[in-house]
């Protein structure tokens, strides 16, 4: 019989690490709800993807606060922060920068000389608006940067700085001249995070809040160097035999030729989720773990990491659209299947 694993112990100096992200993580809670009214669980998902360091691609109505549940974010971690509109007439230079032919006074006359001219995503945290309304030469600039963390331009590379992460917003209402993205670019985003209207009682908050004048000013409640410190912990949280199981079985289920792929998988879903969707739950298994302040991420963590986790790396058939079945309706069918 197989025997799993022992979880090793946390370090010491990991287990203090440990409390003071739970501790400033409330404390994040705390400020952003200043700001924004509501949208709890896509505050801990944003939490979730900055420790793991990946991306996150927010979808929802506009008019949602997006950007400013974003800038709140970065504002509140001490995190430098730009945003950048996709339009169709973007270029990759608008977004990554260019080189320009600079002029210099000098002793021995003028001189000319080239120049980098940084773009705007030059910075840790990056609200990409309305990615899908840019054309694929651009998404493919931003992918480069998304993957390898810097951009090339004129065959010169740039580092993009410490931590670099991308949150991309998507409107699923509005259609007309938008260009789908990538499957590559998609895999590349860790969480795909649905932000919803809020509930009555919220509501009504948002309409005194908003109408009484200007909202307060946040204050960092961390430093740059404790993200980084943060980030680095993820990786070294452990997840336990069983919540490694769970995530390759979960994985390897939303795959139709799989034998444990269940019946609406076969008929719905035209390609699954990659190892890299493996390696997207396990890590921000582990993230939760690290925002709950847990010394190991299990079964729970990966279950409730499952859809953001996946949703965005099933490529659904016709048959979905025509029977209007969605990505959660199939990660549904495959929790039946494996009975969790």
């Amino acid at each position: 019989m197989y025997a799993a694993p022992p979880v090793p112990p946390v370090p010491p100096g990991d287990s203090e690490l440990l409390e003071r992200a739970a501790h400033a993580c409330g404390r994040l809670r705390a400020s952003v709800a200043e700001v924004v009214v509501g949208q709890e669980a896509v505050v801990d998902a944003l939490l979730v993807t900055l420790l793991a360091r990946g991306h996150a691609l927010l979808v929802g109505v506009p008019g949602l606060a997006k950007t400013l549940l974003v800038s709140s974010v970065a504002h509140s971690l001490g995190l430098s922060f730009g945003r950048v509109q996709f339009t169709p007439d973007l270029l990759p230079a608008d977004i990554t920068g260019t080189d320009v032919l600079e002029e210099l006074e000098g002793s021995g006359g003028t001189r000319r000389e080239v120049k980098f001219l940084a773009g705007p995503i030059f910075v840790n945290l990056v609200l990409a608006d309305e990615i899908n309304r840019t054309p694929p030469k651009t998404q493919a600039a931003l992918l480069e940067a998304m993957q390898e963390r810097h951009v090339t331009v004129g065959g010169t590379t740039h580092a993009l700085p410490d931590p670099f992460q991308v949150f991309a917003t998507r409107n699923p209402i509005e259609q007309e001249g938008t260009y789908p993205l990538p499957e590559a670019q998609l895999d590349r985003f860790l969480l795909e995070v649905h932000v919803g209207y809020p509930s009555l009682e919220e509501e009504r908050e948002i309409a005194r809040r908003t109408t009484s004048g200007p909202p307060p000013t946040l204050e960092p409640i961390v430093g740059i160097e404790d993200v980084r410190a943060l980030g680095a912990l993820v990786p070294r949280v452990p997840v336990t035999a069983e919540g490694i199981e769970l995530a390759v079985a979960l994985a390897r289920a939303s795959r139709p030729e799989s034998a444990d792929a269940p019946p609406e998988v076969k008929k719905y879903v035209r390609f699954g989720a990659g190892p890299r969707g493996t390696q997207a739950l396990v890590l921000a298994a582990k993230a939760r773990a690290v925002v709950r302040g847990e010394a190991a991420a299990d079964v729970e963590d990966v279950l409730a990491l499952l859809v953001p986790a996946l949703r965005h790396r099933l490529v659904l058939g016709y048959r979905a659209e025509a029977d209007a079945v969605r990505d959660e309706h199939v990660l549904a069918a495959i929790r039946r299947q494996l009975r969790v």
